[in-house]
């Protein structure tokens, strides 16, 4: 039995007898066939992404794109006479992802044998397929959610806050009070598990754990009375970032809060979430005359969440509360205490969170 291959999160079109019938240059009527136009449209309403590369002239490929109804879908292009492979790692690198979630089609065996020799992780598909590409395991994601349908719409606001911050003259604080931005923490509801799993699935650098709840743990979780399944959202003047966050808090006593699960979207490290997250834990904590005690998996990608946990005050310290918890589900979890104290409201950013009183999840501004 084999693994589901990796979810792909782009592809990238070619444009002449692959997305569209005909060859621009040669002054071909150039059609789009409707089962492409629902290709283009069901992937994007999955969350993934499209883009072209293309060896044409910029301006006439676009125009045509826009006459065609389709440009808006195109996030990113590489339109000119560079090899397809440049354009396509151009591509990943613009929009962050590793090759392993890209699709290339090319309707030339030529030009999906370079893309192939030079990225070997890139997958590659003639225009032949494009019917069943709905279909296929690597164009399915697990979940659909909110976020997934609009994560092209988030990727532009996105673009537009890169350009702002380009052309900001002045400090990072004062270009992050500029955003507007606004965080809110809240108890995750059943709508909201599927966005949930998603983040267990897609954070990797700012997991604590690297461990993944399945669908069904996470109600299990949401029912329990000593568990906080927290999620947390932020937006600022460009737009939404979506779901950015994870708490997953185990409360079984009153004098140690159990941290099984921090995890956030890399997308928001320079924004500082994970320390606002951080932040107001531990002055939720101190409040209620809690210990905090932090579960953490080594993994060869979260070093910079054990970092912010350090930076937060962590330490590998003993405490009563400690072993009052039991021991970790694996070996491999360390466990980190902080005494915690009242810590002061965010400078950057507005919060609001909800108030960690026993049986109680009361929305409040921090």
């Amino acid at each position: 039995m084999t693994d589901t291959p990796p979810t792909i999160k782009c592809l990238i079109w070619d444009l002449d007898n692959t997305l569209w019938t005909g060859t621009l240059l040669e002054g071909d009527r150039l059609d789009l066939a409707e089962h492409v136009r629902d290709v283009l449209r069901e992937l994007d309403s999955r969350g993934i992404l499209h883009a072209v590369s293309s060896k044409n002239d910029h301006d006439p490929a676009w125009q045509q794109l826009q006459e065609l109804g389709v440009a808006d879908f195109f996030v990113a292009a590489r339109i000119g006479w560079t090899p397809k492979s440049d354009a396509v790692r151009e591509i990943a690198e613009e929009l962050g992802f590793a090759h392993t979630a890209i699709g290339f089609i090319d309707d030339q065996p030529a030009e999906r044998a370079e893309v192939s020799f030079h990225l070997p992780q890139v997958r590659c598909y003639g225009p032949e397929q494009i019917a069943e590409l709905t279909a296929l395991p690597e164009f399915t994601p697990r979940a659909v959610t909110e976020d997934s349908q609009r994560r092209r719409q988030m990727y532009r606001a996105g673009v537009r806050r890169t350009t702002a911050r380009a052309e900001f003259q002045g400090p990072d604080d004062e270009f992050l009070r500029s955003l507007e931005l606004r965080m809110t923490i809240a108890a995750a509801d059943e709508v909201d598990v599927a966005r949930v799993e998603e983040l267990t699935l897609r954070t990797s650098q700012m997991n604590a754990t690297g461990v993944h709840y399945s669908d069904q743990t996470l109600r299990d979780l949401l029912v329990d009375p000593t568990h906080d399944v927290l999620v947390t959202t932020l937006s600022d003047r460009f737009g939404p970032h979506g779901a950015v966050g994870i708490v997953l808090l185990h409360r079984p006593a009153a004098e140690a809060w159990h941290l099984k699960l921090l995890a956030t979207s890399c997308r928001v490290v320079s924004f500082g979430v994970g320390a606002a997250l951080l932040n107001w834990l531990s002055d939720a904590a101190a409040r209620a005359g809690a210990h905090l005690v932090a579960d953490f998996r080594a993994t060869d990608r979260n070093r910079m969440m054990e970092v912010a946990y350090r930076f937060a005050g962590f330490e590998d310290t003993s405490c009563p509360c400690l072993t009052r918890l039991g021991p970790p589900t694996t070996p491999d979890i360390q466990r980190l205490h902080l005494e915690p104290t009242r810590r002061s409201a965010p400078a950057t950013l507005t919060l609001t969170a909800p108030e960690l009183a026993p049986g109680t999840l009361m929305a409040s501004e921090f």
